[in-house]
């Protein structure tokens, strides 16, 4: 039996590749001031049906859905932002603004699988809700770029590409549209580039525009009014180098409002890193007016990021050499004589009391198949416990340097 497509099993190695993206993200998002929280898997399909758009209900999986129509009809979460809505909206009062949160869970999407997207992945999701100036969308794309330096990525290696909904608006109603039709709009546009010319002329014909004008404002490359502070935010950093202006992004969702923006690899062979933008709109509309903060994110997830490590010879080294640290055990103890199995195991208690990583073996076994185990295992020394006990000796792994040491001298041996 297999997985069902777009799905993945873990195995030891794989679930440590996976535990070095999810531990970097925690890492970068405390240093910044963000805090985690979360949500659960299942939630309300009427959370997605008012808040997400069309695109997105399309792709979610059901669950405990019945013929009685009055019943909960439950998905399996395709995001957060309208999870970290809801929870907001019950409680704001309850937190200092601004609200700086991230999470790092797993959702679930039903579409077609592919290079970079997958049914069920893990993504990064920060937030900051009640901040309406531009140093928190700064302060929010500074993270993100944080979060892929600290895999080894560089400027050559990714760019954020840096948009407004805000200046598509007005483009959109200048040209005669209305605003009950911007979201149709907006779906064009987020396409236009990957569609034909003769394709997008023909979406647009009815709001009286040409594939041609969209372009041309999509290639512009000065920064809005709304852009100008941010991308002197990010200069200030020292981050401005990551930065690119282009309208080409508007981020197909719903609900953004303002400043939005995609990453992308400078070799593109990739699909969007990350993504995200303003929402402001969305607390009140999930409260019904009764909360109405401003609020931005972005949400990166790990099967895209995985492999531009893996493209990447310089962050597939740092990965490799930290996969190499979180190796299954540091101390291996050998029980040479299993009459002292006893004493040796309460050495291993001790040893792990002290908050080593320790291991040996359950079973009588060969010392020679207890050295290659202990090797297998990525420990660096070995404690033999035999015919010297109460002393034992010391083995380092690497230089099969020995030392005997008292059993009461261990833990200043091994450097506790």
């Amino acid at each position: 039996m297999q997985t069902l497509p777009g799905f993945r099993d873990f195995y030891p190695d794989d679930c440590a590749r996976r535990n070095y993206i999810l531990t970097k993200w925690r890492e970068v998002a405390r240093r910044y001031g963000f805090v985690e929280y979360d949500g659960p898997v299942v939630e309300s399909m009427a959370l997605y049906e008012k808040k997400s758009g069309g695109e997105l209900v399309g792709q979610m999986f059901t669950v405990g859905a019945t013929a009685d129509p009055g019943s909960l009809k439950g998905v399996l979460r395709p995001e957060m932002t309208p999870t970290l809505a809801r929870m907001v909206t019950a409680r704001e009062r309850d937190f200092k603004k601004p609200m700086k949160w991230f999470c790092v869970p797993n959702f679930f999407r039903h579409e077609r699988q592919g290079r970079g997207r997958l049914r069920e992945f893990y993504q990064l999701n920060c937030d900051i809700v009640g901040e309406p100036t531009p140093a928190a969308d700064a302060e929010l794309i500074a993270i993100l770029i944080d979060m892929l330096r600290a895999f080894g990525l560089t400027e050559a290696d990714f760019a954020v590409r840096l948009s407004s909904r805000t200046a598509w608006q007005q483009f959109f109603i200048q040209s005669g549209g209305k605003p009950e039709d911007e979201y149709e709009f907006f779906q064009i546009v987020d396409k236009a580039e990957r569609n034909p010319p003769e394709k997008t002329d023909e979406l647009l014909r009815k709001f009286n525009l040409t594939a041609q004008a969209v372009l041309d404002f999509m290639r512009s490359k000065t920064p809005t009014a709304e852009l100008v502070p941010v991308v002197e935010g990010l200069n200030a950093r020292g981050l401005g180098g990551f930065i690119d202006i282009d309208y080409a992004i508007v981020r197909g969702l719903a609900y953004y409002t303002g400043v939005v923006f995609e990453v992308f690899d400078r070799s593109k062979n990739e699909r969007a890193l990350a993504g995200g933008g303003r929402y402001d709109k969305l607390l009140s509309l999930m409260s019904d007016g009764k909360v109405d903060l401003p609020a931005l994110g972005f949400g990166m997830g790990d099967v895209v990021l995985a492999n531009l490590i893996d493209d990447v010879p310089a962050a597939a080294a740092q990965r490799d050499a930290w996969l190499k640290q979180e190796r299954a055990c540091d101390i291996y103890v050998v029980v040479a004589k299993e009459e002292r199995r006893s004493d040796a195991l309460a050495l291993v208690q001790q040893l792990r009391d002290a908050g080593q990583r320790v291991d040996f073996p359950l079973t009588a076994a060969k010392v020679g198949k207890q050295f290659q185990t202990a090797e297998l295992l990525g420990a660096t020394r070995a404690v033999l416990v035999g015919d010297e006990w109460p002393q034992v000796k010391v083995k380092t792994l690497a230089t099969r340097e020995e030392i005997l040491v008292p059993i009461g001298e261990i833990k200043t041996a091994l450097g506790q």
